[in-house]
């Protein structure tokens, strides 16, 4: 009975021994070569981190092509500065429908998630964004913003691209195509920072032209085709379009208006040009995107602090005419004008 104990005993001792071998072999295996990605053998060393991926907030104010330009080349100036989306960084979009309320909810959303950047396309959605990420410091990437310092977006963790308007060319070609027009009827939202300072610089050098300026603001955009009807009654000689978003996103309806009345309508920038203004002296803005992209990524990789980038604006402007708004409206396009213009015909 003795020796029988003894050999139960052994056995025992033997099998609890090969079990904590192989819990031991068990533990040890993750630190072999394990396969990467592109199924070579990787000699990392098991525990090493895996690169950091990027979680990057886009808040635009709303959809019209200006603006999605703008995001179009945003992520292309990510690209161009080496960052992949879904390797290095993962996006959450969000539209608040030209909503300033929604830009504040989009901006809170974007802080409870924590995002390492936030990006707002358009001053209401640049201001939230801002206002959300200032408690946690999140770094905030604006375009599409005329007055950055009119908008309070100078200093602090933010910086970004201006779209400021070259007023005096867009001046200087409605005088070069109606010699004989006294007066430009403008719309703006009295509540965009970036209207009131264009429709300050517009008034201010006006007279340099021969021009005067009637403007009418709107609060919402409901009011601005009773506001494109006041200009009409008022027998304006043309109109000029600002990068007013709220503006923009019914300006087909202002077109409607305007050519039914025989008055022309200068665009800000070339997407108005091919829904049917006459011409405009303005930026390109999936350039502007990408400027604004490529600055997001030296902050994203610590390159470079939003204070160390002080905000940028395209100086280069392009002239866009479309031939067939030109010639509906009876407009002949001077040689100097054609050498350089780009055709916009949408």
């Amino acid at each position: 009975m003795k020796n029988t104990m003894k050999k139960i005993a052994s056995a025992a001792l033997a099998l609890t021994m090969t079990l904590a071998l192989a819990a031991c072999g068990a533990k040890e295996a993750p630190a072999a070569s394990q396969p990467s990605s592109s199924g070579a053998a990787s000699s990392a060393p098991a525990s090493s981190a895996p690169a950091k991926m990027y979680k990057i907030g886009i808040s635009q104010f709303g959809e019209h092509p200006s603006l999605d330009n703008c995001r179009m080349g945003f992520l292309q100036g990510l690209e161009e500065a080496g960052l992949k989306e879904g390797v290095d960084y993962e996006i959450n979009y969000m539209n608040a429908s030209f909503d300033t309320n929604i830009c504040t909810q989009i901006g809170t959303t974007f802080s409870a998630e924590n995002v390492d950047l936030m990006v707002g396309i358009a001053t209401p959605s640049a201001t939230a964004c801002y206002a959300a990420a200032e408690d946690k410091n999140i770094p905030v990437i604006f375009t599409a913003i005329t007055d950055p310092v009119e908008a309070k977006l100078d200093s602090g963790n933010v910086t970004g691209t201006s779209d400021k308007l070259p007023v005096e060319a867009q001046l200087d070609l409605i005088r070069q195509l109606q010699p004989n027009a006294k007066t430009i009827g403008i719309i703006y939202t009295t509540s965009e920072p970036n209207s009131v300072s264009a429709i300050a610089e517009y008034e201010a050098k006006a007279p340099d032209y021969g021009f005067t300026i009637e403007a009418v603001g709107i609060t919402a955009q409901a009011e601005v085709t009773q506001a494109a009807d006041t200009l009409i009654s008022r027998k304006v000689d043309c109109m000029s379009n600002l990068t007013d978003n709220t503006v923009v996103g019914v300006l087909a309806s202002v077109l409607e208006k305007t050519n039914d009345a025989g008055i022309p309508v200068y665009g800000s920038e070339v997407e108005q040009v091919k829904i049917g203004c006459v011409a405009a002296a303005g930026i390109e803005y999936v350039q502007l995107g990408v400027q604004t992209g490529m600055m997001a990524a030296k902050v994203l990789t610590g390159e470079a602090t939003c204070e160390e980038l002080p905000y940028e604006t395209i100086s280069e402007y392009g002239i866009y005419v479309n031939s067939d708004a030109l010639n509906a409206m009876g407009i002949e396009l001077p040689a100097a004008i054609a050498e350089k213009a780009i055709e916009s015909n949408g």
